[in-house]
């Protein structure tokens, strides 16, 4: 959760899918209604980790993952999902 009043750009699920590794060279994903940066991250290399697929809602995955939502602490928010 974000702690100040930061005002982030909004992205539709269309313009998140885009940013998947492939159409795009940004990787984003989106976890809690925030879009996070994990570009630089070596763990998504061309939009794939384990598997997930970049470019999309991660919050209901999470749930069968190894880690939990602290690992997105990692990452910069760069937008907020819309609806």
């Amino acid at each position: 959760m974000i702690e100040d009043n930061t005002v982030f750009p909004s992205y539709t699920k269309s313009q998140l899918a885009l940013r998947n590794g492939q159409d795009k060279p940004a990787i984003w994903v989106a976890f809690n209604g925030y879009i996070y940066d994990v570009t630089e991250s070596r763990l998504w290399n061309k939009g794939k980790h384990y598997e997930h697929w970049a470019g999309q809602d991660l919050t209901e995955e999470l749930k069968d993952a190894p880690h939990n939502e602290s690992v997105f602490k990692k990452f910069n928010i760069i937008g907020v999902l819309l609806g």
